[in-house]
């Protein structure tokens, strides 16, 4: 099994850390990773992405050419990724930030209205574990308390009110693909 995942959006929308969080919890649950970021010169505010690849096989190249899924926060990076999801992949939108659908109508599409969901928490920090926590309840491709455990190892010394507001997104992310959300 090889699933190769893309996450995009603007640089400050925690997009690679929600990929190298995947990364390291997938490293951790035994299988095999590349991590693969990349970010405009501005970083805050310009453009940023990444690819993941979790494998139970060795992993030739860490280019996801053709990933099965991907996680957009913006409008800008749903019109550049959406062509380069596999046939019948599976996409993850903030629809807080994305009013617009896919043109393609062979993919899941899953509208997460993360900012929203952020604001409830209190928290505009954590809009990505929100979009991480559906992502993750969508694909099944770790487990929360793997996040959970690859974030604490990454994050070491951060206060215990950080992980927590940071397992509090998480949930909700993962509760509102329970929920049955819009598709």
């Amino acid at each position: 099994m090889t699933k190769k995942t893309i996450f995009a959006g603007f640089g400050g929308q925690g997009v690679l850390m929600m990929g190298y969080v995947l990364a390291v919890s997938a490293m951790r649950d035994g299988k095999n990773v590349t991590y693969l970021p990349s970010y405009g010169a501005e970083v805050r505010g310009g453009t940023a992405n990444c690819t993941v690849v979790v494998s139970d096989e060795e992993i030739f190249s860490p280019v996801a050419s053709s990933p099965e899924y991907a996680v957009i926060m913006n409008k800008p990076s749903l019109a550049r990724y959406e062509s380069m999801v596999k046939d019948g992949g599976v996409i993850v939108l903030n629809s807080s930030l994305i009013d617009t659908s896919p043109s393609r109508k062979d993919l899941t599409v899953l509208r997460v209205p993360a900012n929203e969901m952020a604001k409830e928490l209190g928290s505009d920090r954590t809009i990505n574990m929100i979009m991480l926590g559906a992502f993750v309840q969508q694909t099944g491709i770790t487990t929360l308390d793997s996040i959970m455990n690859g974030l604490g190892e990454i994050v070491k010394g951060k206060k215990p009110a950080v992980m927590e507001l940071n397992r509090k997104g998480l949930d909700k992310g993962a509760e509102f693909v329970l929920r049955g959300a819009s598709q």
